[in-house]
């Protein structure tokens, strides 16, 4: 069963012909991350593992590899370990495509172009994820129906929300974010972590 995620940061206002990374780069967010004040958790071994990790986020080959913010290995000539290690990152990913995707079929007024003043934009989006994030916790089962699943194979079996628009995230016509030495050494740890005895699953070979 999926999980769906509430959401804890939110910045709104910005143009719309604007890239998510150059959102994400003019925000706030970014400069907490790099500086250590946004309060995460310390670092801590992942199951099974002695190595500290960072928390970090996840997000598309649009964003900068850090240690912070885990992206998936280039899609050119990728080697058996990388593609084990995409797979586990889309796997993530594919809750965090819940959480909008539904907020999206839930609050159908976020889909398309509002006709409203841009203030009043900002109120009903910030509106939208504060009844989403309320709807989670006293009407977890409904929305539990709309999210992605997988059999008992592990194969994806794709949510009610999909069924309507669909939201695409990245911008591949932006410049892309190439990684420092410890965002790259962590996405290497992680690769050969889930390709380890301690980190594996026993259904990713097939999903490659």
């Amino acid at each position: 069963m999926q999980q769906i995620i509430s959401f804890i940061w939110l910045s709104v206002g910005s143009y719309g012909s604007a890239s998510d990374s150059q959102i994400f780069r003019d925000s706030e967010l970014r400069p907490m991350l790099e500086d250590g004040t946004l309060d995460l958790p310390p670092p801590s071994p992942l199951p099974n593992g002695e190595t500290d990790i960072p928390y970090f986020l996840i997000g598309d080959d649009a964003f900068p590899l850090r240690s912070w913010m885990m992206k998936p290995y280039s899609r050119k000539r990728l080697d058996h370990d990388e593609r084990i290690f995409n797979y586990r990152l889309s796997r993530a990913r594919r809750i965090v495509e819940n959480a909008f995707g539904i907020l999206a079929m839930r609050f159908q007024i976020l889909i398309g172009t509002m006709q409203q003043l841009p203030e009043t934009v900002d109120l009903i989006v910030l509106s939208c994820t504060t009844l989403h994030n309320l709807l989670r916790i006293r009407k977890r089962a409904d929305l539990q129906l709309f999210a992605d699943e997988e059999d008992n194979n592990h194969n994806l079996i794709e949510g009610q929300w999909r069924q309507g628009a669909q939201l695409t995230d990245g911008d591949p016509g932006y410049q892309r974010n190439f990684g420092n030495a410890a965002g790259i050494d962590q996405r290497n740890y992680l690769k050969n972590y889930f390709n380890s005895e301690a980190g594996a699953v026993d259904w990713q070979e097939n999903m490659i």
